[in-house]
C-alpha cells in the first residue's frame, strides 16, 4: 500500500498508454466498485454511476466519438483531433462517469432550503469519484486521462448501452499501461495560493 500523499504525486495525465499490465480486468472492476461505493455524496444520496468499457465496446466508443468529431471539425484540424481519439484507443478501457438526476430532483423537492444546492454538490461529488478513481488506478500503476465529449457522445452511449435518460453523462476516463510518463509538472508558488491563520 502507497502512501496516501505520494499517491497524489503520482497521480498524473497520462496520454501515452498501452495494454500491458499484470492488473486483471476484475481487480480493476473491483477496484473502481470500491471508489463508487465509498466516496460520499449529499446526503449519502449516491448518485454516482459508472459504466466500465473494455474490449470491442471500448473501442468501438471511441470509433463513434471520432465519426462524430469529424463531423464538427474543420478538415485541417481534424487530423489533429484523430490522432487523439486513436491513441485513446491504445490503452486498457475507458471510464464513463455519470450523476444519477431523478435522485437529485426528489431531494430538491424534499429539501426545498437546498434545492439550488443539489446540483452543485452532485458535481462536487462526481469530482470526488473521479479522483477517487484516478488515485486507485495510479496505486495499481496504471496510466489514465480524463475527457469531457457530453453531450456529443451522449447518444451513442444512451442507445448502445441502454441507460436510462436520467444518468447526466459528467466524464470519460481512459485508463492503461504506461506507455510514457507525464512531462515534468511546474507549479505556482504555493505561498500565493495557501494561507494559514492562527
Amino acid at each position: 500500500m502507497q502512501n496516501f500523499l505520494d499517491l497524489i504525486q503520482k497521480r498524473r495525465s497520462i496520454y501515452h498508454l498501452n495494454r500491458k499490465t499484470d492488473i486483471s480486468l476484475k481487480e480493476i472492476i473491483k477496484t473502481v466498485e470500491t471508489c463508487l461505493k465509498y466516496t460520499p455524496t449529499a446526503f449519502n444520496s449516491q448518485t454516482g454511476r459508472i459504466v466500465i468499457l473494455f474490449h470491442e465496446p471500448y473501442l468501438s466508443f471511441w470509433n463513434s466519438t471520432k465519426k462524430t468529431l469529424k463531423k464538427i471539425t474543420s478538415p485541417e484540424k481534424f487530423e489533429q483531433t484523430k490522432e487523439k481519439i486513436d491513441s485513446f484507443k491504445k490503452g486498457i478501457g475507458t471510464i464513463l462517469f455519470f450523476e444519477e438526476q431523478h435522485t437529485l430532483e426528489a431531494l430538491e423537492e424534499k429539501f426545498t432550503l437546498y434545492k439550488d444546492n443539489f446540483q452543485i454538490w452532485s458535481n462536487q461529488s462526481s469530482g470526488m469519484l473521479q479522483y477517487a478513481v484516478w488515485l486507485a488506478l495510479a496505486e495499481l500503476n496504471l496510466g489514465a486521462n480524463l475527457q469531457h465529449y457530453n453531450p456529443l457522445v451522449d447518444e451513442y452511449i444512451y442507445q448502445t448501452f441502454n441507460l436510462p435518460q436520467s444518468w447526466k453523462l459528467m466524464a470519460q476516463m481512459n485508463f492503461g499501461g504506461i506507455q510514457k510518463e507525464a512531462d515534468e509538472k511546474t507549479f505556482l508558488d504555493i505561498n500565493k495560493r495557501l494561507h494559514v491563520f492562527k
